[in-house]
């Protein structure tokens, strides 16, 4: 029986735990958590082990306490987030590291996952938006090119963790989709913004842009459409900055 004592992080409807002597992670979800999902996500992760990113291997899914729980390696090691908070002087280079590691994200061959497209159509459905904003947001979605690259779905420092040997892992793959890359970096981007880190997020956006040779601008038509469809959880407060950048660009 794994011990779940030592808690790492708190999502909604989730708690991750360290099990020290098993030396394993532990994420267990809360008994109201569609099974469907947990063993998706499951799935998800074990389609990303197949490609060449280096990822935490799932070792079992199993009930423990009557809660359904994904068991993972555990990777020693510092997020890119906990470093730049130790060292800030660093910053150029950690986001450097990390924009490219983005990109070796979406250099992958992408395995069997659902559609980002399909996804955020669906999202867009369940906003409170007017129905005449959401027609127009899902008409411009259908309307952006079609790619098949793994997209992350939630890359921010947070979910990279830098080992003592220098290697990067990324974790937390539950929100894993292909589609199009510039719509995963929108929702970086807009991660940036939501935690009040704007200059950092327009270095995060000029750096991507001068490293993937993407056309500049391209991401930016996303982000209404990856507000919108971000908006239907969070916290108040967010979800409320979400709605303006749906608002504020151009749809054009």
């Amino acid at each position: 029986m794994y011990k779940l004592d030592k808690i790492i992080a708190v999502r909604n409807n989730k708690t991750v735990f360290w099990d020290k002597t098993a030396n394993v992670v532990i994420k267990v979800f809360d008994e109201d958590f569609s099974k469907a999902d947990i063993l998706n996500e499951a799935l998800n992760q074990a389609r990303i082990e197949e490609t060449n990113l280096k990822v935490p291997k799932i070792l079992e899914v199993e009930k423990i306490n009557g809660k359904w729980s994904i068991i993972l390696e555990y990777i020693s090691g510092k997020t890119i987030e906990r470093l730049l908070q130790e060292q800030p002087q660093q910053t150029d280079e950690l986001l450097l590291r990390f924009v490219k590691l983005q990109i070796h994200v979406y250099e992958q061959k992408p395995p069997m996952l659902n559609h980002l497209r399909d996804k955020m159509f669906n999202k867009i459905n369940q906003t409170d938006l007017d129905a005449t904003t959401r027609y127009d947001l899902q008409s411009r979605l259908e309307a952006m090119p079609r790619e098949n690259k793994v997209c992350h779905g939630d890359f921010n420092f947070s979910n990279v963790i830098i080992t003592p040997q220098d290697e990067a892992y990324i974790i937390d793959w539950a929100h894993v989709t292909q589609g199009n890359s510039s719509a995963d970096v929108a929702r970086t981007y807009l991660l940036f913004n939501l935690k009040g880190q704007k200059e950092l997020g327009e270095k995060y956006l000029d750096l991507y842009y001068e490293l993937s040779k993407v056309k500049k601008g391209i991401v930016q038509r996303w982000l209404p459409i990856v507000a919108a469809s971000q908006s239907i959880k969070g916290l108040t407060e967010e979800r409320e900055m979400l709605l303006k950048w749906v608002t504020v660009f151009d749809y054009e």
